[in-house]
């Protein structure tokens, strides 16, 4: 075969059944991920009902904490990801390797760019807890722990994590959200017109 050929490919320079069958439903749900764009609510609100689902089938069985844990710590980390800025302002702080964009309050604006932008935090956050689903199914992935103690190490670690996250946001003077794109308003039309 030459080197154009896919791995895919028979012996006879056909596409094999079982990749076609996998090409084919990788390009359904790409379909379906490019429709679900525009709808950010609508795709949170279904990700949240997992989340709940989820708990409910984590309350009831009264197992696979750890699994909870790991998937809260996952979380976690695409959260903060959300949060931080794309270019860290403490990396650019220490590079005077020439110009730069402007860092004052009186200079121009530069717009806030995640790190990690919302449908990529979105997608992530809802295999994870698909995967977390997954996982309950398997007896091997219900490790015996005492919560009580999970649930407190989440905490103090989410509280320790987001007072460092807070005091970047203020050193650096960001804010991760926006309410909207800022109008400006021009001087009122008196009616009179000037004749030359």
């Amino acid at each position: 075969m030459s080197e154009g050929d896919s791995s895919a490919e028979s012996i006879h320079g056909k596409p094999s059944v079982i990749g076609m069958v996998f090409t084919r439903l990788g390009q359904v749900y790409q379909s379906w991920l490019d429709r679900s764009t525009p709808f950010s609510v609508g795709r949170w609100a279904v990700t949240l009902l997992l989340v709940l689902i989820y708990m409910i089938r984590v309350y009831i069985l009264q197992g696979w904490y750890i699994v909870t844990y790991a998937l809260g710590i996952y979380h976690l980390n695409l959260f903060i990801a959300f949060l931080s800025p794309k270019v860290d302002p403490s990396l650019l702080d220490d590079s005077d390797e020439g110009p730069s964009l402007p860092t004052k309050q009186n200079e121009e604006f530069r717009p806030f760019i995640r790190r990690l932008p919302e449908f990529k935090f979105w997608h992530s956050a809802t295999k994870g807890i698909v995967i977390a689903m997954i996982c309950t199914f398997f007896e091997a992935f219900n490790v015996p722990v005492f919560w009580p103690i999970l649930v407190m190490y989440f905490i103090m670690l989410f509280c320790i994590t987001m007072k460092r996250q807070i005091k970047h946001m203020i050193k650096y003077r960001y804010l991760p959200f926006t309410h909207g794109k800022r109008t400006y308003k021009g001087k009122e039309d008196t009616g009179k017109t000037f004749a030359s």
